[in-house]
């Protein structure tokens, strides 16, 4: 799908990965979920992502998955809804999109196929295979967990092909921000670290598809602004005091905590489902100390 470069881009600003509220037997308590989406957006967000993997999409039913979209688009107007369409199949994550599509999304956010570690051929064709649903496609490069990298010179062949219009770039090498700016000037780069987000800011980076916002979106919010409007002695200040939560999006805990953060400031954010276990009683107490103290700051 061709996307005008001086056209609004519905993935530019702070999109935030939602975590999905769950009730204590589990199920998804879609009330919840749409009171959050609703109040981020009125907290100075631009939009949501359901279904990464900080909402549990891998352990959610098709009519679970299916439902999350709709509900956040009934919440917040299908324009600042990206879903994720991440499946072990392309036929599946093109379905994911023809979906999002059909339920009035502007977007979707796509992983590298993840069953296995497909190669540059893999990757084209996956990509190339879920843009014909139509709706322009966000790539998020995961190498940590899907141990395919998306590296520059890959991800300007994807947008050269017309696949892809953005990436949220996970890698937490900041360095690559520069070459993919050599590389594919027009493929906008979407800061995919909450604990890289200054740096990321600083080499041009048009969004944030963010984790913490979940629990604290204004100071988040204002992070951001700060950081990419080039407000350094606020950005610096307000990165030094989030970070010590900032940096839990990174771990493989970072559901459980972004959840508990939530929880603490007065929040729906609930258990996880298995099999995700609740934090270690010496990572409860360190998101615990770090989320009253940032409270206590005025931040939440």
């Amino acid at each position: 799908m061709n996307v005008s470069a001086d056209s609004p881009r519905p993935w530019h600003g702070v999109l935030v990965a939602t975590a999905l509220p769950l009730n204590d037997d589990l199920s998804v308590a879609h009330g919840s979920y749409a009171e959050h989406c609703a109040w981020l957006v009125e907290n100075g967000c631009d939009g949501v992502v359901p279904n990464g993997s900080l909402g549990e999409y891998q352990v959610l039913t098709p009519e679970e998955r299916a439902k999350v979209v709709q509900t956040a688009v009934a919440a917040v107007g299908g324009r600042r809804v990206m879903p994720g369409v991440a499946a072990y199949g392309s036929a599946e994550a093109r379905r994911w999109a023809e979906q999002a599509k059909d339920a009035g999304c502007a977007s979707v956010m796509l992983l590298p196929p993840n069953a296995y570690r497909a190669d540059e051929r893999s990757v084209l064709a996956h990509y190339e295979e879920v843009a014909k649903a139509g709706l322009p496609v966000v790539a998020y490069n995961n190498p940590i967990d899907t141990k395919v990298d998306l590296q520059p010179e890959l991800l300007a062949k994807l947008h050269g092909e017309g696949y892809i219009h953005a990436v949220k770039e996970f890698s937490g090498d900041v360095r690559r921000a520069y070459r993919i700016a050599e590389l594919a000037p027009e493929l906008d780069l979407l800061i995919g670290a909450d604990d890289v987000l200054l740096e990321l800011a600083l080499a041009g980076a048009k969004g944030w598809v963010a984790g913490y916002p979940n629990a604290l979106p204004a100071a988040c919010v204002e992070l951001y602004r700060a950081a990419v409007t080039g407000e350094l002695t606020t950005a610096k200040e307000l990165y030094r005091e989030l970070h010590p939560l900032l940096r839990w999006d990174s771990r493989p805990e970072f559901v459980q905590a972004i959840k508990l953060s939530m929880d603490i400031v007065g929040r729906h954010g609930g258990p996880c489902r298995p099999p995700r276990v609740p934090l270690l009683p010496e990572q409860e107490k360190a998101v615990r100390a770090a989320t009253e103290r940032t409270a206590a700051a005025g931040l939440a």
